[in-house]
């Protein structure tokens, strides 16, 4: 790959600041109620002043609900329960503020951005800032071909790059991070059954929207296949989401060690994000100290890669549909630990 060489994000993204983290302890252990007694709220405040390098801590104001978009060949197998039209049809849907992440994202005052990497539309059905960062139309199919070309593959990384920077440019406090894509969980299962050394059927679930048994069976063929074309390429990440990734889940991994390098934190929110997390892990070992993991989806793939991250999800809902709803429902409880931790009064 030219002129982009991952081992320099293992150098460039450090810890939230330990000091601070000592610092918001030892406040906490002054405060009303007694240490404990908040439980998860406690060592969420904590991780946020860390990420913030602040005592107390700042209010969490300035979210982005931020979600890439793209279409994956290895659809076309009948793996997916997602819209025959595509991901257009989501895209559509979110900005017109009638998907589920576009209402919870109303609801909690947060910006929502949408990034199209590779849906499979002409590029002017789509507003011009949604598709300005587009890669290609679709991504290949995994299981035989190359999702990406070398260069598509640097491009989206970049591009993802460049998101994160515009958002800790912006002053964003915190991103919610989804996906709308149709196939996505498909290379999901791939990218974390590859980076875990598991079986298809290990990492494969039931997706987004649901499928039967008969679809099922399908999908992990699929899987078992691309799994082949994963593993001889498991050494460099880039590679690895050129062959059996996508142009949105190689702008995402992109996205999510950038922000790390800014030390912008992000809450994470189903199988996509977690397989995009676990590569970028592999670039970095520390960049999974700016993330929290939102919510368990019931995805056998995304447990296992969050177990392989050591990241603990705030909720278990079960809840499947993707856009960043899952970590969505996660912020009010982010946003109440930064509160109290901030404006409990210290015991006399």
């Amino acid at each position: 790959m030219s002129g982009l060489n991952l081992d320099d994000f293992a150098t460039l993204i450090e810890r939230p600041d330990p000091g601070t983290r000592r610092d918001a302890e030892a406040r906490r252990e002054r405060l009303v109620p007694r240490p404990g007694a908040l439980g998860r709220l406690d060592e969420l405040g904590e991780w946020l002043a860390a990420a913030q390098g602040a005592v107390p801590v700042k209010p969490v104001e300035r979210v982005t609900a931020l979600v890439f978009a793209g279409d994956h060949g290895i659809a076309r197998l009948g793996v997916s329960g997602g819209p025959e039209a595509g991901a257009v049809a989501l895209v559509r849907a979110a900005l017109d503020g009638e998907s589920a992440g576009a209402v919870l994202a109303r609801r909690a005052g947060a910006r929502l951005r949408v990034v199209d990497m590779s849906v499979d539309c002409d590029p002017a059905e789509l507003p011009e800032e949604v598709t300005r960062y587009r890669v290609r139309r679709g991504s290949g199919r995994i299981d035989v071909e190359d999702a990406l070309t070398a260069e598509e593959a640097e491009a989206a990384f970049r591009a993802g790059m460049a998101i994160a920077d515009e958002e800790a440019d912006a002053g964003t406090d915190l991103v919610v991070l989804g996906d709308l894509s149709v196939g996505g969980t498909t290379v999901a299962g791939t990218l974390i059954g590859a980076l875990c050394g598991t079986d298809a059927s290990v990492v494969t679930g039931r997706g987004g929207a649901g499928i039967d048994d008969l679809a099922w069976m399908r999908k992990c063929a699929a899987i078992r296949d691309a799994l082949r074309r994963a593993r001889p390429v498991l050494g460099d990440q880039l590679q690895l989401l050129a062959a059996t990734g996508g142009a949105d889940f190689a702008a995402t991994t992109g996205f999510l060690l950038q922000s790390a390098v800014r030390r912008t934190p992000v809450v994470l929110d189903g199988v996509v994000s977690a397989a995009c997390a676990l590569v970028g892990q592999r670039v970095a070992f520390r960049a999974p100290d700016w993330w929290l993991a939102g919510q368990a989806s019931g995805d056998p793939a995304q447990a296992k890669a969050l177990d392989r991250m050591a990241l603990n999800p705030l909720l278990d809902h079960g809840v499947t549909v993707g856009e960043g709803t899952g970590a969505l429902l996660a912020l009010p409880l982010v946003q109440a630990a930064a509160a109290l931790a901030a404006e409990l009064p210290e015991r006399a």
